[in-house]
């Protein structure tokens, strides 16, 4: 099989054409959008986020579709439109803030244009897509977060210490305003028995033997804070609660960014107060 993955996530329900009319209701099921390719083919999903089932799949072909924003609608409503059907699929933003709706819309443009469009995040030089045509984004950035559980324990473990040291991290406080080499270098400067622990989850070539020196070169590289920014982007879906389930962590950790700090940050705390019951 080809490369699957998930290309671009955002929380999103469905709105419904009412019979006869040009009304749409949103249904208040929550769920997310997901873009995969899959064999290469991009399929646009809708997911279930109570039930975590998939309910609609649909084939995109480069051109053929667009995602605009419905302009007689007075809420955050979009509609997919083929060019080659007359077929309409509504969505409406569930997101509680709507900050990010144009870089969602954009990135999704972007895809319906060029299956390998690289996601996009921040303000965009073009504008989101009408009702009548789509605004596909060309910046470049890395594509979405695919991390293994390896890859979770390793920024757990970070997670644990930052927010265990006594960081805070307000709701609108981004994973990247925390694992900033300026917080996480003091950790492995007083704790360098951390260094070990994280070389076998880093790249097996590198050339050079575990050291602080080294891994500041590495969390102050771009790749790294590309691969913080997607899994920060993933945790803002809503749709991480199976993968945190295999680091301890309850599922709701998975649900957003402020959960998943807070579920590190309880157990970092009964790490602490295990080791201090060993302590004489």
């Amino acid at each position: 099989m080809a490369d699957s993955g998930t290309l671009l996530a955002f929380k999103a329900g469905r709105a419904f054409r009412r019979e006869g009319t040009n009304f749409v209701d949103p249904s208040p099921t929550k769920g997310a959008i997901l873009l995969r390719k899959e064999d290469d083919l991009l399929h646009l999903i809708w997911k279930n986020r109570a039930t975590d089932e998939v309910e609609e799949d649909l084939i995109l072909f480069p051109s053929d579709a667009t995602f605009s924003k419905v302009s007689q609608a007075s809420g955050r409503v979009y509609v997919l439109k083929f060019s080659s059907s007359d077929q309409r699929h509504f969505f409406w933003m569930q997101d509680a803030s709507s900050a990010r709706d144009e870089e969602f819309v954009n990135n999704v443009n972007g895809f319906l244009m060029d299956p390998d469009h690289e996601v996009s995040w921040g303000p965009s030089s073009q504008p989101e897509a009408s009702t009548s045509t789509a605004g596909a984004s060309s910046s470049s950035a890395p594509s979405g977060f695919q991390a293994s559980p390896e890859q979770m324990a390793q920024l757990q473990q970070l997670l644990s210490s930052a927010v265990g040291g006594g960081a805070s991290a307000p709701s609108e406080m981004s994973l990247n305003d925390i694992l900033t080499p300026a917080n996480m270098m003091p950790l492995f400067t007083s704790h360098p028995d951390l260094i070990p622990t994280l070389f076998p989850h880093l790249p097996p070539d590198l050339p050079m033997h575990p050291s602080s020196e080294v891994l500041q070169r590495i969390i102050s590289s771009p790749q790294f804070r590309s691969a913080v920014s997607n899994f920060d982007q993933a945790l803002r879906t809503g749709l991480l609660g199976g993968l945190v389930r295999q680091l301890g962590l309850p599922e709701e950790a998975g649900t957003g960014i402020e959960p998943f700090l807070r579920a590190v940050q309880r157990q970092a705390d009964q790490e602490t107060g295990e080791d201090g019951m060993d302590t004489d």
